[in-house]
């Protein structure tokens, strides 16, 4: 059920479990998303199904797996659009189309799965966006090959592991606002994107942002916000 300060909150089993904010899209721009990772299947189909009943759309779900939408799909009706290469779903499709884009640079293949992450949510959001894989620093031609085509871009998103040095790079040679993203592509020492994290931290590119650890999502939205407000 609906509650009147705009939340919706599931009744019986998952009374404890949702209380979904309905009006964040009114206050910042951008809807309440569902985070699957760590959830159980049952509990993730729980959700979809309230939504569904509920009528509340368009919804985001990041790090969803495929039993859990197998689940969700199995339990209800629901109309859920999921990739499983970024393990993202739309419920009730996306949000209207807006005049922005997005450029999206990722250092090696290992870190595609963040970057879709990034793309699909930019998708959800209406961001049309451009990847550009597989052009890290070992190989630098490969970017420089790219620089006229990100310095039109009005947002980059950069995505690295291993030494996250392509985030100072891109840094160095592009205008725009710059979203780094660790992830935790690397050998012993990458301790699971600590170090990149740590890399992209302590750039010497001026202006470099850097988001949490694998969280393309997060990147996106604040690409999301910085599209809105420029």
């Amino acid at each position: 059920m609906r509650t009147t300060d705009g939340y919706v909150k599931a009744t019986g089993e998952a009374a404890d479990r949702l209380v979904y904010d309905c009006d964040r899209t009114h206050r910042i721009g951008m809807p309440e998303a569902v985070f699957c990772l760590d959830k159980s299947a049952g509990d993730v189909a729980l959700i979809v199904d309230r939504l569904v009943s509920s009528g509340v759309g368009p919804v985001l779900f990041t790090r969803m797996c495929q039993p859990q939408y197998e689940a969700a799909v199995n339990r209800s009706d629901a109309a859920l659009d999921y990739d499983p290469l970024s393990q993202t779903a739309f419920l009730n499709g996306s949000m209207a189309k807006r005049n922005a884009h997005v450029g999206i640079v990722a250092a090696g293949t290992s870190d595609t799965t963040v970057a879709l992450e990034a793309q699909r949510t930019l998708q959800f959001l209406g961001i049309g966006s451009q990847l550009h894989i597989d052009v890290g620093v070992a190989g630098l031609w490969r970017l420089v090959e790219r620089v006229e085509e990100l310095r039109h871009e009005r947002v980059l998103i950069v995505v690295a592991g291993m030494d996250a040095a392509l985030a100072s790079v891109v840094g160095g040679l592009v205008g725009c606002p710059v979203i780094a993203v660790p992830t935790s592509t690397g050998y012993g020492a990458a301790r699971n994107g600590e170090t990149a994290l740590n890399a992209m931290l302590a750039s010497c590119a001026q202006g470099v942002v850097v988001t949490n650890i694998d969280n393309g999502f997060g990147a996106a939205c604040a690409a999301a916000r910085i599209l809105v407000t420029a």
